[in-house]
């Protein structure tokens, strides 16, 4: 993945930036700032599967044909088990499943101290190109 892709997104918009990407493990990192924070301070839960769905599907696109396939996430869950007030906060995805049609992906999200915050599952649909 190119940084001109990144142009223009919710990825841009919310600060992320890929540390890591090949078709085995994603690793992106995202800041705890006033443009991922809830209205009490904390970290955001959606900026949280915000940041787990990105790395599933740059993951998944990873594992396909550009050319002749793409990808769309079907389903996303996300336990929040802590939160953040700021610094950093980084999601690494790894497929647990990688199928003809779908991959299933699982994305921790620890903070700074290598806590885990957030425990996610992204199901991503593979489909032909038109």
């Amino acid at each position: 993945m190119n940084k001109s892709m990144m142009k223009n997104t919710l990825m841009e918009a919310l600060g992320m930036e890929v540390l890591t990407a090949d078709a085995a493990k994603v690793q992106i990192r995202m800041p705890v700032d006033h443009r991922t924070h809830q209205p009490m301070g904390f970290l955001h839960g959606g900026a949280s599967v915000a940041l787990a769905e990105s790395a599933a599907s740059i993951g998944a696109f990873l594992n396909i044909d550009p050319d002749q396939q793409q990808v769309f996430g079907i389903e996303i869950n996300a336990n929040h088990i802590k939160s953040a007030r700021d610094g950093y906060v980084k999601g690494t995805a790894t497929p647990a499943h990688i199928g003809k049609n779908t991959m299933v992906w699982e994305i921790q999200i620890v903070n700074e101290a290598d806590e885990l915050l957030c425990i996610s599952r992204c199901t991503v649909g593979v489909v032909p190109k038109k």
